[in-house]
């Protein structure tokens, strides 16, 4: 099976990656920006957005080099490439996210215990900003989220944060109209749940991807079946599927075949396999070793 990479695709990753820089400079800005605000008013919401805000950052430039690398082609001793940078990245930026998410519940805990009254009207001033400047960069990154785990994880980062800003505006009109200033910690655990919940998604299926797990979509018994119809085919065992990165799943098995045929006649049923397996499981790299009269192990999974 011909495995095509056009033009378009590397447009589309220059793309990614100039949305991204934008992304990053849009947020040390605002990351200053409420850190002075958050010093300035005492309020812990706002710090909190702003320790966001820099987790932001740090995420960011990590999909930033990620997306490069991606660029990156094969050599005699990285025979994939870079195609893993951008798995690593959505691994490490899901991580910060539930680290980030932990640090905040711990501080709001202090915060209801010691409360302390806050300038609403900058946090208020600094909410809108957060929220100008998230939301456009969730519009940059909106359209690259789908179908890549690396710009997804960037994305949840500041959508999380936009929302994080929602938030703290409300707080914000909460404690200047009714001086409720425990709404201030409160919206921050309710801001860290919230951050735990998306963290803990994407940081599951980047380790399933890492750890080279079947994808949940695929089941391996019934490929299997499907191919043992083929009318050569006599079994099909010692199957590994994996995912390289989102773009690439792969399908490594033993086929018996019921007689010697030729290199030829091999060739012509790789092809119905290919087709097969491309078309209902979306198996897009197949590597096939035949097999005549050989005793070995016909499970299906085999540890070796």
């Amino acid at each position: 099976m011909g495995h095509n990479h056009s033009h378009s695709s590397h447009t589309h990753t220059d793309l990614k990656g100039r949305n991204l820089f934008i992304s990053i400079l849009l947020n040390i800005i605002i990351t200053l920006a409420q850190v002075v605000g958050g010093i300035i008013s005492g309020s812990l919401s706002l710090l909190s957005d702003a320790l966001h805000n820099f987790s932001d950052v740090l995420s960011l430039i990590i999909s930033y080099i990620a997306t490069l690398l991606s660029k990156k082609k094969a050599t005699s001793n990285k025979t994939f490439g870079y195609k893993r940078a951008e798995i690593i990245a959505a691994f490490v930026n899901s991580s910060t996210l539930i680290i980030v998410a932990v640090i905040l519940i711990f501080e709001a805990i202090q915060r209801f215990i010691n409360p302390i009254p806050i300038k609403s009207g900058i946090v208020i001033w600094m909410a809108l900003l957060g929220i100008l400047v998230n939301g456009f960069s969730v519009l940059l990154l909106r359209k690259g989220a789908h179908g890549n785990m690396n710009m997804r994880s960037a994305y949840l980062h500041l959508f999380t944060d936009m929302m994080a800003s929602v938030a703290v505006l409300i707080g914000g009109l909460f404690m200047k109209y009714f001086s409720l200033f425990w709404v201030d910690p409160l919206l921050t655990i309710l801001i860290a749940f919230y951050l735990i919940y998306m963290g803990g998604t994407l940081l599951k299926n980047s380790t399933r991807v890492l750890m080279l797990f079947t994808p949940n979509t695929i089941e391996i018994k019934e490929i299997v079946n499907i191919l043992c119809k083929i009318g050569a085919i006599k079994n099909v065992h010692h199957v590994h599927i994996w995912q390289l990165n989102e773009q690439e799943i792969h399908l490594e098995a033993h086929i018996d075949f019921k007689e010697d045929i030729k290199l030829s006649e091999f060739d012509q049923i790789l092809v119905e396999i290919e087709e097969v397996v491309y078309h209902k499981f979306g198996i897009n790299h197949v590597n096939i070793q035949p097999e005549f009269g050989k005793c070995d192990n016909k499970k299906i999974i085999v540890q070796d």
